[in-house]
């Protein structure tokens, strides 16, 4: 039978020195995900456990956790494929609140702040916004973000800086750059285009290999720094505030 090894932290308990990795053995059934061993032991053997959880399809991203060495979605995980040992922790670069759960505040103000909806320009008025088949197709790639945070807890940039924008920021932040109907093209490269934006990432490639819906926030990032040092040498950048 598979064993769960589940970091349990509770500030309440003594600080730091309180976190611990408690083992649950859970029944070997055909195609049981993490989240379902994790529901089990929530139902069945420590009703004190915390994690979140909501679609349990990989769509909202609520359980994306470091499962045996990597970020992944709990609900589209196989016990199966892990071996007869799962480790499972919390995101990481995060305060966490409870056992699985972390703060995501800091992550979500991140995002916030490269204004995730459309600003039409100044001069489009009340028309219709029309867009055809291939304007499209350059953001449906990015589209697709679930904002899960399995690249922000991997990246190291994130773990050293605090201000950095983080990668699910930046990729967001062209899928508006990229779409024909936005009107701010110049003020979001000016915000990205800083030493705590797309000039802060490494490359280091960890946002790409851990993202459950197979986007590219390296390639994303990449492309911004083209986009931002083009619209710098052309006068393009807006610097607002």
């Amino acid at each position: 039978m598979p064993i769960f090894k589940v970091f349990r932290y509770n500030p309440r308990d003594g600080g730091e020195a309180a976190a611990i990795f408690q083992e649950y053995e859970i029944p070997d059934l055909p195609g049981m995900t993490v989240l379902e061993g994790l529901y089990h032991i929530l139902e069945n053997q420590d009703p004190t456990l915390a994690f979140r959880s909501s679609c349990r399809q990989g769509i909202c991203g609520s359980c994306a956790m470091h499962i045996n060495g990597q970020y992944r979605l709990a609900c589209e995980t196989q016990i199966a494929i892990m071996g007869d040992t799962v480790t499972v922790r919390p995101l990481a670069h995060m305060r966490i609140i409870r056992d699985l759960v972390v703060d995501l505040d800091p992550f979500f103000a991140q995002y916030e702040a490269i204004k995730p909806y459309l600003i039409p320009a100044a001069e489009a008025g009340a028309r219709e916004y029309r867009q055809s088949p291939g304007e499209r197709a350059r953001i449906d790639h990015h589209v697709d973000c679930i904002l899960c945070a399995a690249c922000y807890g991997s990246c190291p940039v994130v773990g050293t800086n605090e201000n950095y924008i983080g990668p699910h920021a930046l990729l967001k932040a062209l899928r508006f750059v990229n779409d024909s109907r936005d009107g701010a093209t110049g003020e979001r490269l000016a915000y990205i285009a800083t030493e705590n934006g797309v000039f802060r990432c490494h490359t280091i490639f960890n946002c790409q290999q851990v993202c459950p819906k197979d986007l590219d926030p390296t390639g994303a990032i990449g492309d911004l720094k083209m986009k931002s040092l083009w619209a710098k040498f052309t006068g393009k950048l807006r610097r607002t505030g």
